[in-house]
């Protein structure tokens, strides 16, 4: 049996099979209680964290586009520098930027002082504990997930392709429409997944920067696990977040026609 079947069969199928059987053991209720309860009780938790990582997914792309373009093809000597300035927050834990938001956005830092300044916060509103500070976190930590595969992507194209465009007195923007953007889809595909899947399970974010009023499924799940210990609750919410996220993810691809990644 070759070493990646096996450390599949390790790591990912005995996982898996182990959590199923956990999700049908609840103790005097059906075994399928706990699916049910996903979508009657819990049916906003997960609402509320599509929502969150799909903004969070869209702003990174609106973000990290643009950087991962200027990287690829505007750089010159300077390109090792800005991708090793991408890669840095890759140098201190998760846990540790997301603090270092909340240091920046509470009552007393720096944002809301700015803001105020500039009369853009109104008086008595906050950033901290609200939707836009779960959602910038979200996006923040992990934009280099989105910038890297799009760079990937905007590095392997043919630049000749660009110049023949030009030649066939095509502007710019039109030799960029209908030229890299195209080529760069495989790259936004890639990015795209590898922001909104781990965005739509985090619970850190919405546990610092955010209050009540933002819990995200993520949090849910990591309490009926380490707290409350219904592990056949949390076990059937994690299953079918898993299953809503697969199938979102086979309508994306079938959208986008491409299976390449990047």
């Amino acid at each position: 049996m070759a070493p990646g079947v096996i450390w599949l069969i390790l790591f990912y199928v005995i996982p898996i099979l182990t959590l199923g059987k956990t999700s049908v053991a609840g103790q005097g209720v059906p075994w399928y209680d706990g699916f049910a309860r996903a979508f009657t009780d819990y049916g906003a938790h997960f609402w509320r964290s599509f929502r969150y990582a799909f903004s969070a997914t869209v702003f990174a792309i609106l973000l990290g586009y643009p950087l991962a373009y200027v990287i690829a093809f505007r750089s010159g000597k300077l390109k090792n520098l800005l991708l090793g300035l991408v890669i840095l927050p890759f140098f201190t834990t998760f846990l540790v930027r997301t603090f270092a938001w909340k240091t920046i956005l509470n009552d007393s830092g720096p944002a809301v002082w700015l803001l105020d300044h500039l009369h853009l916060l109104p008086e008595g509103d906050r950033l901290l504990n609200t939707t836009i500070a779960v959602i910038g976190g979200l996006t923040y930590n992990f934009l280099p997930f989105m910038i890297l595969p799009i760079y990937v992507s905007l590095e392997k194209i043919d630049r000749r392709l660009t110049e023949a465009a030009q030649d066939l007195y095509s502007n710019p923007w039109s030799a960029f429409l209908k030229v890299v953007l195209p080529l760069s889809l495989p790259g936004v595909f890639a990015g795209s997944l590898l922001t909104f899947i781990p965005a739509t399970g985090d619970f850190i974010n919405a546990e610092l920067l955010g209050s009540p009023n933002q819990q995200m499924i993520g949090t849910v799940i990591q309490n009926q696990f380490l707290q409350v210990r219904d592990y056949p609750l949390a076990a059937s919410l994690s299953f079918v977040l898993m299953a809503i996220i697969t199938v979102g993810v086979l309508a994306y691809a079938r959208v986008l026609g491409t299976e390449e990644l990047a």
